[in-house]
């Protein structure tokens, strides 16, 4: 048995209010009654109708790479962390990057052999970063160790360091740190051909 609970008001009239205390002038408001009637009926289930399954949204074909990838993140954040300790590039920058490599690792890792997604991923993204910082970084060959004295060279101006001190503090001489930096600070200019 079911049953069914509609609320009901009654009026003022129905209800027996006290009289008013005559020492109060303001006027009460009688108190508003509910009631419930109650219908006792048996239960009968609604008939089935066929109904139309809601329209599911078809799933990314790449949602697994990217479950794989984001799973990974911190990964990310760990080799632009390194990357960034050594170059002038913002973090960001790097991590987006590291990201990119993660992606890719996840779109080509197959899991056979009982081999690991994170050291897989590590190479990818290192290659991403490592790809970038070489063909956006300096205009002529210069060799990794020069690259590693101009950066941290440029971190400790940035830090306050005055620049007569920073070749003592490397462990370089004054001769050989005015070579690192001719030649690390040479860049490529775009030239805009006259219209």
């Amino acid at each position: 048995m079911a049953q069914l609970l509609l609320p009901l008001l009654a009026s003022a009239t129905d209800v027996v209010v006290p009289s008013p205390r005559p020492l109060r002038r303001r006027r009460r408001r009688p108190p508003c009654v509910h009631l419930q009637l109650v219908f006792a009926f048996p239960y009968q289930p609604p008939p089935q109708t066929p109904c139309k399954s809601r329209r599911q949204r078809p799933e990314h074909p790449h949602a697994a790479v990217h479950r794989l990838a984001l799973a990974h993140v911190d990964l990310a954040d760990k080799i632009a962390g390194n990357f960034a300790r050594r170059t002038t590039h913002p973090f960001d920058d790097l991590r987006q990057l590291a990201v990119i490599g993660l992606l890719k690792a996840a779109a080509r890792f197959d899991g056979t052999g009982g081999r690991s997604f994170r050291p897989y991923a590590r190479t990818y993204a290192n290659g991403e970063i490592t790809h970038y910082l070489r063909d956006h970084g300096f205009a002529i060959k210069v060799p990794p160790s020069w690259r590693d004295l101009y950066a941290s060279g440029q971190k400790l101006l940035r830090e306050g360091l005055p620049p007569d001190a920073v070749p003592e503090r490397l462990g370089v001489t004054e001769e050989r740190w005015r070579e690192i930096k001719e030649a690390c600070s040479i860049t490529v200019i775009a030239l805009q051909p006259d219209t």
